[in-house]
């Protein structure tokens, strides 16, 4: 064994383990967290990285407490992905594949939305929406969940669909598809691995929004996961385990969604298309 090659396996050793302590370090608060939903009702939750007892009493607090959270945060969630989609698609098809005059100032304007504070947005809606009805309504969280999801997923899409070689485009004009056929059959499926981006980062915002949450919403009637875990934090709490069991099944489905979709995370949605 030459002494470079034996160097090169050393060093690809010491990143491994600093891979490892990295890893174990940033997942520590997780294990810290599930082992904590795991305790007896009213046990404090100190010292409890090793469980010899684990007890799913704070699981079944937690679902009969805060089941129609977890519903409407997966329907909010879902339903701004979807809007976000629908909206932003043909959006970012009419910037790139089909430009229109003033593309550029349009495209700056989404990048300014993107800069607004969410506080001057929330403040807003709310008067908006108290004169509509849709304040305690989970149209009224999609809609407004949407308006950080849309630009996000412009900005994603039109980078993807302006990668799609025009040669493909052009051809499919040629064999007679009109422009609805184009964008459906051609531009989408070439830009599956974008949308699948963009829907992910939708819905991951509308999964952790609080600020909406807190400013649309004055009953209980309504109230998406974020909102549920105040109903055990104070502070004298002894919930401990339903408070760290809510955690977990609050974090599970984007952590789900994550791992299904990483593999569609890409910056090169058309590669290989004109092979």
């Amino acid at each position: 064994m030459s002494l470079a090659t034996s160097s090169r396996r050393q060093g690809g050793l010491v990143r491994s383990l600093g891979a490892i302590v990295l890893l174990a370090l940033m997942l520590s608060p997780v294990l810290w967290m599930v082992n904590a939903s795991l305790l007896p009702d009213g046990r404090p939750a100190h010292g409890v990285w090793f469980l010899t007892d684990p007890d799913p009493s704070g699981y079944v607090t937690a679902f009969h407490d805060q089941g129609g959270a977890l519903v409407t945060s997966l329907a909010v969630s879902l339903g701004t992905a979807a809007l976000s989609l629908a909206l932003a698609a043909p959006a970012a098809h009419a910037l790139t594949l089909s430009p229109l005059p003033g593309a550029g100032p349009f495209v700056f304007a989404v990048l300014l939305v993107q800069a607004v504070p969410g506080i001057s947005v929330a403040n807003a809606l709310h008067g908006l929406y108290a004169d509509t009805g849709l304040l305690d309504s989970r149209l009224g969280l999609v809609l407004a969940d949407s308006t950080a999801g849309v630009p996000l997923a412009i900005l994603v899409l039109r980078t993807a669909m302006a990668a799609i070689p025009r040669e493909i485009v052009e051809a499919a004009r040629l064999d007679g598809a009109g422009a609805w056929r184009v964008f459906r059959s051609v531009v989408l499926p070439l830009s599956r691995n974008a949308l699948v981006t963009a829907g992910l980062f939708a819905f991951l915002f509308a999964w952790g929004d609080t600020l909406f949450a807190l400013t649309l919403t004055t009953t209980d009637a309504v109230r998406p996961i974020t909102l549920g875990l105040y109903d055990y934090l104070g502070a004298h709490t002894t919930r401990w385990n339903a408070t760290m069991a809510t955690a977990v099944l609050a974090s599970l489905p984007a952590a789900v969604l994550v791992v299904v979709a990483q593999r569609h995370i890409t910056t090169a949605p058309a590669a290989g298309a004109t092979h």
